[in-house]
């Protein structure tokens, strides 16, 4: 059977919709504590995932680098920080697809230790989705529910349900009271300086590559072997995407953008099969940005978390199911310390760990075999 490339049906809208449970934190942040202009940042993700979607053809998540958001929020980061970090970054991951060094490091990667990271990040999804669900656990069962009942089904997909049900909370609330009118905006020119691309490296960026290259890269391209099996994506096209969207897009109001196998898992679990889902998402995300920039923050902020926890929880267990692949042995070691390590430090230390434990191990049966 000939698998489609581009599909346009409210399955791939629900898929579409399946990682914004991760995006609306961040974007808030972005646009309400660092200023960052709406229409830029919506524009520019969306243009990001049209093209991604044209040249793959696949599902293909694209998310803020959260090492940096985190940092730039916490930090209230000037917006030409934000932009000279996603710039600074772009080259960095050109100069490794440009080396080769990201596939000689996905080698060095063994399956137990890629999937330990896509565990952690399935479990610390899954605690920050019970956080959200708290805020109102009737609506967040209804809409496990609902995630659980229509998560197959081509003409109600779950996502597009579930994002129906929150506009009609914020409804009958009368939120949309506080919400500024539409109005159309286009992205604006953006500037910063050489320092601050290497002030912003030194601030977080450095530590923002380990995440990117276990999480977005490696994890993403296993996630994508997983799901097509005849369509690998290698680590090195991957590297190259992220290089050249984040050394282009910040000149027009774009955020430091990735991938991640967490989006990935929420594309897939909630319908994304093919590009149209990517295209979708990012006629979605440009026609945000042009006519609702004034509102959009307001609306991230009031859509009902507990909805959103309900999706980040099930694409939670998405990602941890992939363990289940590792069978009980010696490969459960570094697998079982990647995930606890990562759970409590990060993802690279985690990713440090995991190798060690791993290549360890192999010098030790070595020994005892010869």
């Amino acid at each position: 059977m000939k698998i489609k490339s581009f599909e346009f049906s409210l399955r791939e809208l629900g898929g579409a919709m399946g990682d914004f449970g991760t995006l609306f934190p961040l974007a808030i942040g972005y646009i309400y504590v660092c200023g960052l202009n709406p229409s830029g940042f919506l524009v520019m993700m969306g243009l990001a995932n049209i093209v991604t979607g044209l040249v793959y053809r696949l599902p293909m998540p694209i998310e803020p680098m959260k090492v940096l958001a985190i940092v730039a929020i916490a930090q209230h980061w000037a917006p030409s920080m934000v932009y000279a970090s996603g710039f600074g970054m772009g080259l960095i991951w050109i100069l490794f697809a440009i080396t080769g060094l990201v596939g000689r490091l996905a080698k060095w990667t063994p399956p137990s230790v890629i999937r330990g990271i896509q565990a952690a990040l399935g479990v610390m999804l899954a605690i920050e989705a019970v956080k959200l669900l708290s805020a109102g656990w009737t609506l967040g069962l209804i809409s496990l529910l609902i995630v659980l009942a229509l998560r197959k089904n081509r003409y109600a997909p779950a996502a597009v349900v579930l994002m129906a049900l929150g506009i009609s909370v914020m409804s009958a609330k009368g939120e949309f009271h506080h919400v500024a009118a539409p109005g159309f905006s286009l992205p604006p020119l953006t500037t910063f300086t050489l320092r601050e691309v290497w002030d912003t490296l030194v601030l977080a960026g450095f530590a923002q590559i380990p995440l990117t290259i276990t999480n977005a890269t490696i994890a993403t391209a296993a996630l994508l072997s997983s799901y097509w099996p005849d369509r690998p994506v290698t680590v090195r096209k991957l590297s190259w995407n992220q290089g050249i969207m984040n050394a282009v897009l910040p000149f027009l109001g774009g955020m430091p953008m990735c991938h991640g196998a967490g989006g990935l898992a929420g594309q897939y679990y909630f319908g994304a099969r093919t590009g149209g889902a990517n295209i979708l998402e990012g006629m979605i995300e440009i026609s945000l940005g042009l006519f609702l920039s004034a509102s959009i923050a307001g609306l991230f902020s009031l859509f009902p978390g507990a909805i959103v926890g309900a999706m980040m929880f099930m694409v939670g267990i998405e990602l941890m199911k992939f363990a289940r692949e590792i069978k009980a042995g010696k490969d459960l070691i570094p697998l079982g310390t990647t995930l606890v390590i990562s759970l409590l430090s990060n993802m690279a230390y985690g990713f440090l760990a995991g190798l060690v434990v791993h290549y360890l191990m192999l010098l030790l049966f070595r020994s005892r075999s010869v």
